[in-house]
């Protein structure tokens, strides 16, 4: 059945091999289709192929179960966003926090989270509409237990990174309400305030459950490579490796984030601003880590780009990773050519 390049999806199966218009050998016959496949047929000049017919296979779920991975993985991290709010409440009243609870949260969250691929998925299923504190929380949380996967340590160590990046904001629960949610530019006095809430972390975190390495990750997590960072002014060697992992997760899900000073901003507009921190601000390797993994997942997320118009990307562009093809209703927009041009928004 021969088939439109722009026609294709995801599992199809090529009935036959695929040469470009110089006989280079493109796809094997057989093969299953991806994302990155089909771009790479686009990148090709390859306007048809031939698959194999589909055929219906309808399943039904159990009662009760979650089939979408995404929707399943995204029901352990709402209630991890539910139970931070617990938690910080907690630590609010009583100056710590039941540790049973967090480990009760993280470790079927953890577990779920370790067959999950596409991050971005996830990151663009989790609501931010409720309290920032407690969606940044989570959103932290997970990215650390990623990156740290990313970065090659063991599933132990992972999770441990992941528990600390969940943990690292509980000292805010002891900045004023006021200025957490003052929506103008906070005084040099707030400020100071708010950056208590890293020594805060600390000693909450070893009040309630003696964890150093948590308790560390809360201390430093706003240290930066260049010494401008707080609250000791650390520079690179003097902070741990768990810390740095969280500072690039901490980083990118704030600036993805609504919050009360300022709107979320896109996804891939950030990774780029990221891959600028890594040069001095933020630890290469961890940020490098994130990039690379997380661009794969962009293709074929729906986008809305400035111009009013709506597509999905199709293709991660190699001079200009931050700047992808679009498929449009209409037409192809190459981000890195029209620089006019850009993505207002990724959604699922």
């Amino acid at each position: 059945m021969k088939v439109h390049i722009m026609e294709l999806s995801p599992g199809d199966l090529l009935q036959h091999d695929v040469f470009n218009h110089f006989g280079v050998f493109v796809l094997q016959k057989g093969s299953e289709l991806t994302n990155e496949a089909i771009a790479k047929l686009i990148q090709h000049g390859i306007d048809y192929v031939d698959i194999e017919p589909k055929t219906v296979h309808v399943d039904f779920p159990s009662s009760g179960r979650i089939a979408n991975p995404v929707q399943r993985a995204k029901a352990y991290l709402d209630e991890g966003v539910d139970k931070f709010e617990e938690i910080f409440l907690e630590a609010l009243t009583n100056g710590k926090f039941n540790e049973s609870k967090v480990d009760e949260l993280m470790k079927p969250l953890l577990s779920e989270l370790e067959g999950q691929k596409d991050v971005v998925s996830l990151l663009l299923a989790i609501e931010d509409d409720d309290n920032y504190t407690y969606n940044h929380s989570m959103q932290v949380g997970m990215l650390c237990y990623y990156i740290a996967a990313w970065l090659g340590y063991s599933q132990e160590e992972a999770h441990q990174v992941g528990k600390a990046g969940y943990l690292l904001d509980i000292g805010k629960c002891k900045v004023p309400a006021s200025i957490l949610s003052k929506p103008g530019k906070l005084t040099l006095e707030e400020f100071e305030e708010v950056k208590l809430h890293a020594t805060y972390g600390h000693d909450i975190i070893m009040e309630s459950t003696g964890d150093e390495l948590s308790a560390l990750v809360a201390l430093q997590h706003h240290e930066r490579e260049d010494g401008s960072g707080y609250p000791h002014g650390l520079r690179g060697p003097e902070i741990h490796p768990y810390a740095k992992i969280a500072a690039v997760a901490d980083v990118y899900s704030a600036m993805t984030s609504n919050r009360v000073y300022g709107s979320k901003q896109e996804l891939l507009s950030v990774l780029r601003e990221l891959n600028s921190l890594s040069f001095g601000k933020l630890s290469p390797e961890p940020t490098q880590a994130l990039i690379r993994h997380l661009l794969p997942n962009f293709i074929g997320k729906k986008v809305l780009l400035n111009s009013g118009e709506s597509g999905s990307i199709v293709m991660t562009n190699h001079t200009d990773f931050f700047r992808p093809l679009i498929q449009t209703d209409t037409r192809f927009v190459d981000l890195s050519k029209e620089r006019e041009v850009s993505i207002a928004e990724v959604y699922l």
